[in-house]
């Protein structure tokens, strides 16, 4: 059983996300909180598997109750559940120690699936919120973001793969590998695959894309 402890400032919103999760057999909403301070107290006495935390709520935000928690308990996981209106929140909470990252307005089963998937330690980000993140990460290195199919081409060569098993893993040619590392190169800002993969590296990619990698590797993507 997944115990979840749910962080949302508003009573309506959190109703909601605690009747969806209650539904799901695997998982047990054990505690409710309206801020980061309160959230943090409930960590500490309820101890759950999972904190789905919201990240603009008074007294103390999300990313700071993230940074607090993970802190304080070695084994705390935390996955941001909010909408996408302020990338630099999302990457401050990342940095904080967030292992994912989940959109309000998610299908309910996507929501389920990345709970799930964070109990798993496979640290769960959302593929829409993902293109986003990517390019705020970028900065100013390029105006057009990666495609999810570039995004796919850039954690397999990430992760020191050739184009022509790159293009085994994702069922197209080789040719069409060339063309997306060639416009991944240009997007990031780089000359070379040992670059991109150190972009991946520095920007604390590829430990959120773990899950992503190893699905794409054995053909589960």
């Amino acid at each position: 059983m997944i115990r979840i402890l749910v962080v949302d400032d508003h009573r309506l919103v959190r109703a909601g996300i605690v009747q969806l999760l209650e539904e799901a057999d695997d998982i047990e909403v054990v505690g409710e909180a309206g801020d980061g301070l309160e959230a943090i107290e409930q960590v500490a006495a309820l101890q759950p598997d999972l904190v789905l935390m919201d990240l603009s709520m008074p007294r103390l935000d999300g990313r700071a109750a993230t940074e607090r928690i993970v802190s304080d308990n070695e084994h705390a996981r935390v996955v941001v559940l909010t909408s996408f209106s302020d990338r630099e929140d999302v990457l401050k909470a990342l940095d904080a120690g967030a292992v994912g990252y989940l959109l309000k307005d998610a299908p309910p089963e996507e929501l389920v699936a990345g709970i799930r998937s964070a109990a798993r330690d496979e640290l769960p980000l959302a593929p829409r919120a993902a293109r986003e993140l990517v390019g705020a990460w970028r900065g100013t290195r390029g105006s057009t973001d990666l495609t999810a199919r570039e995004m796919d081409v850039l954690v397999l060569l990430a992760d020191g793969l050739p184009n022509k098993v790159i293009a085994h893993h994702l069922g197209i040619s080789e040719k069409t590998v060339k063309a997306h590392v060639t416009q991944i190169f240009q997007a990031l800002g780089v000359t070379d695959r040992t670059q991109a993969a150190l972009w991946v590296t520095r920007n604390g990619l590829s430990a959120h894309w773990q899950a992503r990698r190893e699905r794409l590797r054995t053909g589960q993507a």
